[in-house]
C-alpha cells in the first residue's frame, strides 16, 4: 500500500472533475437511511480531506485518517480555512486504531481497492467492527473487477494543467487482479531558471489496486464477524450488475452473543 508523495500537492486540480458534491450528498443519503443523522463518523482514507469537510459541513463530528502524512497536511489547511473541529491521524487503515467507538465508518474513492491482500482487508474490517458502536454502519466503495479489465486496464490517462501535468499509465494483470498504476508528474516551479525558463519538478510514483469481487466483501466482512446489509450500483439504489464500475457496500457491527 503505498502513500501518496508528491502527488498530494495536486491531487485535488486533477480531481476537480469528481462531483464531490452528488457523492456527499449520496454518502450522507445512505448515513441518515441507518439512523445516523450526527456522532462520530471515521473517513478511512480520507486523502485532502475533500469528503470529510463535507461531512462535517453537514453536522457530523469528523475523524479523518489516512497514511500519508502530505495528503494530511492539505487536509490540515482545510480545516484551517473551514474551521470545522476534525481530527486528522496519520495511520494504516489495515491497523487503525480511535479513542473510543463511533457512529459510523466511511471509505469512498476505491481507498478500499489499495488493500491487496485479503487478509489485510479482513483486518480492516476486523477493526472497523471492532470501533462501530452497536448500531453503527460501515460504509465503503469499490472499483470493480470490470472497471479494471474492461475501462483502466492498459489505458493511459494524461492531463496538462497551467502549473501542472501528468501520465498515468494502467496495467492490469488479470490472473493476479491488480491493477498498476505508473504516475509522472509535472509540477512547475515559482522560479524560472537563469535563462527565464520555466522550470518543473518531475515526480514519479507506482500505485497498486486489487480487484474483488462482491462475493469476495461479503465473505470476508463476515469472517471478521460484521454483517453484510446492502450493495448498491454506485449512486443508485440498483443492485450492482456485470457491469458496474463502482458499487458501495453497507455493513453492520456483527451480532454480539
Amino acid at each position: 500500500m503505498e502513500a501518496y508523495t508528491g502527488f498530494a500537492e495536486v491531487y485535488d486540480i486533477f480531481m476537480d472533475n469528481v462531483p464531490y458534491e452528488e457523492w456527499g450528498a449520496y454518502l450522507s443519503g445512505l448515513l441518515e437511511e441507518y439512523g445516523i443523522c450526527d456522532g462520530i463518523v471515521a473517513d478511512l482514507g480520507c486523502g485532502t480531506g475533500t469528503m470529510t469537510e463535507y461531512l462535517a459541513e453537514k453536522g457530523y463530528d469528523m475523524i479523518g485518517i489516512d497514511a500519508s502524512e502530505e495528503m494530511l497536511e492539505i487536509a490540515q489547511e482545510k480545516k484551517e480555512k473551514s474551521g470545522h473541529e476534525i481530527l486528522y491521524l496519520l495511520q494504516d487503515m489495515r491497523e487503525f486504531e480511535l479513542y473510543g467507538t463511533v457512529r459510523a465508518i466511511v471509505s469512498i474513492c476505491d481507498s478500499i481497492n489499495y488493500i491487496t491482500e485479503p487478509d489485510d482487508l479482513k483486518q480492516v474490517f476486523h477493526w472497523a467492527d471492532n470501533y462501530l458502536d452497536p448500531d453503527g454502519v460501515f460504509i465503503f466503495d469499490f472499483n470493480t473487477e470490470y472497471k479494471y479489465r474492461e475501462i483502466l486496464g492498459d489505458q493511459t490517462i494524461a492531463e496538462n494543467r497551467e502549473t501542472c501535468s501528468f501520465i498515468w499509465d494502467n496495467y492490469y494483470y488479470e490472473e493476479e487482479r491488480i491493477n498498476e498504476y505508473e504516475l509522472s508528474l509535472f509540477i512547475r516551479e515559482e522560479e524560472q531558471n537563469r535563462d527565464g525558463y520555466e522550470m518543473y519538478r518531475r515526480y514519479r510514483e507506482t500505485h497498486y489496486q486489487r480487484a474483488y469481487t462482491l462475493v469476495e466483501m461479503r465473505e470476508l466482512l463476515e469472517a471478521a464477524g460484521m454483517r453484510f446489509l446492502a450493495a448498491y450500483d454506485a449512486f443508485t439504489k440498483e443492485e450492482p450488475t456485470d457491469t458496474s464500475e463502482r458499487i458501495y457496500v453497507i455493513a453492520g457491527k456483527g451480532e454480539r452473543a
